[in-house]
């Protein structure tokens, strides 16, 4: 939430500079509260399982938040009941004419495909379309961040011979972004992919920002310079045991570009328990977003497509730091574990 302070406190242009929202008596009385309003576009082929790994993050805010679920109409997804969709999901036709703070676009397990041969790419690119007039800030994950980033800015998709698979660190770029506010210098990161971004691309486009990278696994959370989209490569929504039934599944289908996940099972013993060590940073990233869509989003969401066309979202809108570089030295964090946690 943010604070309320005495107007023309001089701390402010500190807080300023540190990129903490505080609002000055007059601001704060001005201040009209409502419900935030978020649509999720859920990709993913159990779609129960996914709603319920979202819903758990965004419950932890204190915030109270009115949630719709999009579906594609190009692709019939198989593993939840008709009955389900048609209860609880529509198609973009009816969000058209609706605004919201949020939009949530999920992964899909597509990442190997190139975009085109993807059944619903055009319907895809239609809905970020819709999305960049009628949404104040848009979080993106894994194949939705590499398809939005392709889309939207020009990134390419580097495809991999194996996946990568497992909990990764993740170095934090940027101490005082809205988004990573309170990370440990490293964050952990669960990993399941086929694909990844050019990273010359990312850092050659001004418009975004690697806020946490890592020697294994590359960029892991990236954001344009005004927060109004967010791309999480990874999964930090990912409950415990959701990398254990993706390695099962993916033995099963007889893949044999799929490693044992790495940094996952204590001691590499998929007999012991699965070691959830990505949950603390996970439920501070989607309180960061919340907080800050709370912060910045006008009260009349009509007021949306102006802000974009004009380039006025958000309070870090006039500022543009170079995200820090990834460490220079030889330091390899948890190279050597006694408890056989973290390896490489």
């Amino acid at each position: 939430m943010p604070i309320k302070i005495p107007s023309g406190l001089p701390a402010r242009a500190i807080l300023d500079s540190e990129r903490i929202f505080a609002l000055e008596k007059p601001e704060a009385e001005r201040q009209r509260v409502r419900p935030l309003k978020l649509v999720i576009l859920n990709l993913m082929p159990k779609k129960i399982e996914t709603e319920t790994q979202l819903l758990r993050l965004i419950s932890k805010s204190p915030l109270q938040v009115e949630i719709d679920f999009m579906k594609t109409s190009t692709h019939e997804a198989t593993h939840v009941s008709a009955d389900h969709l048609l209860k609880f999901y529509e198609t973009l036709d009816a969000f058209e004419d609706n605004y919201y703070d949020g939009f949530v676009v999920t992964g899909a397990p597509v990442e190997h495909m190139p975009f085109e041969d993807v059944d619903y790419w055009d319907e895809f690119k239609r809905i970020l379309d819709w999305a960049s007039t009628h949404v104040f800030s848009t979080m993106y994950l894994c194949w939705g961040a590499m398809g939005a980033l392709n889309y939207r800015y020009g990134v390419r998709k580097i495809d991999y011979p194996q996946k990568v698979f497992g909990v990764f660190p993740q170095y934090l770029q940027d101490e005082y972004c809205f988004l990573t506010n309170g990370f440990d210098e490293i964050a952990l990161q669960p990993h399941s992919r086929l694909a990844g971004v050019n990273e010359d691309d990312v850092r050659a486009n001004r418009d975004l920002q690697i806020l946490t990278w890592g020697p294994q696994s590359g960029p892991g959370l990236i954001a344009a310079r005004d927060f109004s989209e967010v791309f999480a490569l990874g999964h930090w929504e990912y409950g415990k045991y959701t990398l254990a039934e993706e390695y099962e599944r993916d033995m099963k289908k007889g893949m044999t570009n799929v490693p044992f996940p790495i940094n996952y099972f204590p001691h590499d013993d998929p007999s012991l328990e699965p070691l959830f060590s990505w949950r603390a940073h996970g439920n501070l990233l989607w309180r960061n977003w919340l907080n800050w869509v709370y912060q910045t989003t006008p009260y009349d969401l009509t007021e949306v497509p102006q802000l974009r066309r004009e380039k006025r979202l958000g309070t870090d809108r006039s500022i543009r730091h170079e995200p820090g570089s990834p460490r220079k030295d030889d330091f390899a964090p948890f190279a050597h574990d006694s408890y056989g946690v973290i390896v490489g």
